[in-house]
């Protein structure tokens, strides 16, 4: 009898009696188990090359768990009606996702918690390239550093895409006319860094389907093999700590709505245990569409690398700070803000460490505040040496540097720094509050744009500033104020006089009120 630790992975591996032409279309397995309590759990398995099949299982009660598989080819012996059992032990240790347990929607939805209800500060990277090309240590490398910069989740590509077209091998994922056929191997060399992942306290956030050309599998791959794939890749890492973002990139509405309303239903209905959201390309914001979705647990989007005033606008004053509030609540996340180090579309300046504070601020204020994304230009690319980014033709004029560039970097201090900063408050209870404001200077220029947010029992507010400014209140009635700098974190008090507050100098401010 195999002993497991709860939450954790256990995992495991059959021999099949039967050779099928197709494993992905020609059978399925599943397993089975009973939890102590008696609960019953079913969980796909899934083909890994040759005779060989796997199943994945993250126990989450303390005991004895009972185990059946069932294969839809009941004359397989190697596959279907074995039986075992495995005894779950608890963890003693200090990873966060296992002492207080996976990802799920908090009690009210409007942020992350953990199982045991602890609330789980979404702040994650954007390390798209880097399962795909990072070899294992430098990815340790990588997680080491992000783990003590206070980093919560890694996002990252799962298959060949639009900026991997190859793995290091010359290998895809599968193929990509229906009926398609996986490729095990490419999918191994990615198993042990995806593990990496949580055994440094992170949830990783795959995308199944990158979605954005007509050449990316989420685009291009009939709507059975894109339920086949994404499937698979769940069935894979499923039973790791994991957030799913089943679409990558997409327009969603140009590939059609009903279209990706049908794959989260195929992919996920059966598989209720981890959270799912979809990442959308640039200033799209798709929440009315997928809201009601019985798989879609969070509103994310992407403003994007823009610094027009209408992209600036669409995330201080947009969907985001405009319709977060509607029917079913779910958390609002902005999965790509402005890169760090990245071009700006529109006026070819570099965005630095303020733009990124910019960005991530306006997004935590201007929604319920459950978390963001962080990205630097030379992560998700994942370069060796500086050079071109593959698949984006001439992004960056072709000199992206190599990713260890991007290992520490102004506005990654930044986030940490932003982190400490709101767990000094319930975070988790702070809601967009501009009627705090006397007036808004982002009404005649949309970069001073000041967001303000207040926590639900009025006991604390937290305005941000971009630009430093006078700011002015229209309910002063705080006992004590302090400017924060957002880039050390160093408080100096604020004296309020005529319901207005002059910050300390022209650099972006938080300003902090108490009751």
């Amino acid at each position: 009898m195999r002993s497991a630790t709860v939450h954790t992975v256990w995992s495991l591996s059959l021999q099949t009696s039967a050779t099928y032409d197709n494993p992905l279309y020609d059978t399925e397995l599943s397993l089975h188990a009973t939890a102590p309590s008696g609960r019953e759990i079913a969980v796909q398995g899934y083909w890994d090359g040759g005779p060989t099949w796997r199943v994945r299982f993250s126990p989450d009660e303390t005991g004895d768990w009972h185990w059946r598989t069932v294969c839809t080819d009941e004359t397989n012996g190697g596959l279907h009606d074995r039986t075992g059992t495995f005894t779950c032990r608890s963890y003693h240790g200090s990873n966060p996702l296992y002492v207080h347990g996976p990802i799920r929607l908090s009690d009210d939805r409007r942020h992350l918690a953990h199982a045991d209800g602890t609330p789980f500060f979404w702040l994650a990277d954007t390390a798209w390239n880097g399962v795909i090309r990072g070899g294992d240590d430098n990815w340790q490398h990588y997680l080491e550093a992000r783990r003590d910069q206070r980093f919560t989740a890694i996002q990252f590509v799962s298959t060949h895409w639009r900026g991997d077209a190859e793995d290091a091998l010359g290998e895809t994922a599968c193929t990509e006319t229906y009926p398609i056929r996986i490729n095990p191997a490419f999918f191994q060399r990615l198993d042990h860094r995806v593990a990496m992942i949580n055994e440094h306290g992170l949830v990783a956030a795959p995308v199944a389907l990158w979605a954005l050309l007509e050449s990316d599998i989420g685009f291009r791959l009939d709507v059975r093999d894109a339920i086949r794939l994404a499937r698979y890749i769940v069935a894979r890492y499923g039973a790791y700590q994991v957030v799913w973002l089943l679409g990558g990139d997409g327009d969603y509405r140009k590939m059609g709505i009903e279209r990706w309303k049908q794959i989260g239903c195929a992919v996920f209905a059966d598989r209720t245990d981890r959270l799912v959201t979809l990442h959308p390309c640039g200033q799209s914001w798709i929440a009315d569409e997928f809201r009601a979705e019985p798989w879609y647990h969070i509103v994310g989007y992407q403003s994007g690398h823009g610094d027009s005033e209408e992209h600036l606008r669409w995330l201080a004053d947009g969907p985001p700070s405009r319709q977060w509030d509607r029917e079913p609540p779910l958390p609002v996340i902005n999965l790509e803000p402005n890169y760090e180090g990245a071009i700006a579309y529109h006026h070819r300046t570099r965005f630095g460490e303020r733009e990124v504070r910019r960005a991530a601020y306006w997004s935590l204020l201007g929604s319920p505040t459950a978390g963001l994304t962080y990205g630097h230009d030379a992560i998700w690319n994942w370069n060796f040496e500086t050079g071109p980014s593959e698949g984006h033709g001439n992004w960056h004029d072709r000199q992206v540097p190599p990713w260890h560039t991007g290992l520490d970097a102004p506005g990654i201090r930044s986030m940490t720094v932003m982190r400490a900063f709101f767990e000094t408050l319930r975070w988790w209870t702070l809601r967009p509050c501009p009627e705090l404001l006397g007036a808004q200077p982002g009404k005649e220029d949309v970069a001073r744009t000041v967001a303000a947010a207040r926590t639900t029992d009025g006991t604390a507010a937290i305005i941000y500033t971009p630009v430093g400014t006078t700011i002015e209140l229209a309910t002063p009635d705080f006992a004590s104020a302090s400017w924060v700098s957002p880039v050390t974190g160093e408080s100096t008090p604020a004296s309020i006089a005529n319901s207005a507050t002059a910050a300390p100098d022209d650099q972006d401010w938080l300003l902090v009120l108490r009751r």
